[in-house]
């Protein structure tokens, strides 16, 4: 029997990899929805990529750094228990790589393509893995030094927090650095609309990301026995919270209507797994309105190019999470308990200040090293012919 649970824990675990894993395509197509045709091969490469040198990094450094789990040892040894260590990386792994995925949305289209490269290789190596690892491991005795403080540890079932309120705060100072698109924003005041290329692509690419984050949250049980149908339902009432809080607050707008129910399910990650499904509902409500809020704010008013809206998205949205967690995971609204509002806050707070020194520090050493940006030239022909050479839709075919 423990032979059969070790086997089914694998097979559990590695489904929900594959799930997350498919969640990158949803990254990919909704970029390619978003930006403009001269920058479509360029999204989805960028996520592909990106993801390769994500795997890589996690493997050899990241996954140590977070764990204390090397895979230095013959693959006997690593083949024991059927393997789960092994798919237990392969899972975190999706959920580390999802980090560039979201920083390649904020800074699109002008972004070069090598010095990001790297960027995501310092992230997923170090940046991510360090506070990962101190929420999910308990490392640094920090989780100790919330408890102690607050009555319980900072509770952040499927990455609220660690990665989503992570990836869009280390998003906000790439945005930052690189500036905004050129004639995004003109010097007499006026903004100048840079509409989606396509909103088949960015549906499609909502739906994928819809569709694996159930993989994303249900699966982080990590073994069979843990698995909640608690975890299924509030995914599920966030997302429809979401979509409708966006729809209404968007005016109709199918941008606004398809990133709304990315905004619910990043919010309820932290807590999926100790609040009512009505909880669920209204965190998803929530998050909803802040994303189509202030991506309007940061667009319109700050002028802040965040061409996906990541730092509104993931950066807020898993803030906000982090601290509904807090709310509606309390037994007083319906919540399982075991939560602390003030733990919540701030595990958050470590979390978004820790994501703004890293992210200043990496993009600023890079910018000052080799320049993030294309050329004022490169960017205006686009980055698929300027760095692939190639449309995502030639005008002209070959005859033969």
């Amino acid at each position: 029997m423990e032979q059969l649970k070790q086997g089914v824990d694998s097979l559990f675990i590695l489904l929900g990899a594959i799930m997350v894993l498919a969640m990158h395509a949803g990254f990919a197509f909704l970029e390619l929805g978003t930006v403009r045709k001269k920058n479509q091969v360029n999204a989805l490469v960028k996520i592909l990529v990106d993801f390769s040198v994500s795997t890589i990094v996690y493997f050899f450094i990241g996954y140590t750094v977070a764990y204390g789990v090397q895979f230095f040892s013959g693959a006997e040894t690593l083949a024991a228990k059927n393997g789960y260590e092994l798919v237990k990386f392969f899972f975190l792994l999706t959920f580390a790589a999802a980090i560039p995925a979201i920083i390649s949305g904020g800074i699109a289209e002008r972004a070069r393509f090598y010095p990001q490269l790297v960027a995501t290789a310092v992230i997923v190596g170090v940046v991510y893995p360090l506070f990962e690892g101190v929420v999910w491991n308990g490392n640094w005795g920090m989780q100790a030094w919330i408890k102690a403080t607050t009555g319980a540890e900072l509770h952040d079932f499927a990455g609220s927090i660690v990665v989503h309120a992570l990836g869009g705060w280390l998003a906000l100072p790439a945005v930052l650095l690189l500036g905004a698109r050129s004639n995004r924003y003109k010097k007499d005041g006026a903004i100048s609309a840079h509409p989606p290329s396509s909103i088949p692509f960015l549906a499609l690419g909502s739906w994928v990301l819809a569709v694996g984050w159930f993989g994303f949250n249900v699966m982080s049980a990590q073994t069979i026995d843990k698995v909640s149908g608690l975890v299924a339902v509030n995914s599920l009432m966030a997302m429809a919270g979401g979509t409708l809080a966006a729809v209404v607050a968007g005016r109709n707008d199918p941008g606004f209507a398809y990133n709304g129910p990315l905004a619910g399910l990043v919010a309820v990650c932290a807590g999926s797994d100790v609040m009512h499904p009505a909880g669920a509902l209204v965190t998803g409500v929530i998050a909803g309105g802040i994303f189509v809020g202030m991506f309007t704010l940061t667009q319109n008013k700050w002028k802040i190019d965040d061409v996906l809206g990541v730092w509104p998205l993931h950066g807020l949205c898993g803030a906000w999470g982090g601290l509904a967690c807090g709310i509606f995971g309390l037994t007083a609204l319906g919540g399982r308990g075991g939560v602390s509002f003030m733990a919540q806050l701030l595990g958050t707070l470590m979390g978004v200040a820790w994501a703004l020194v890293a992210g200043f520090a990496v993009y600023g050493a890079i910018k000052a090293a080799t320049g993030l940006r294309l050329t004022q030239e490169e960017e205006y022909e686009g980055a698929d012919l300027s760095i692939h050479r190639i449309s995502a839709t030639p005008e002209r075919e070959a005859n033969w």
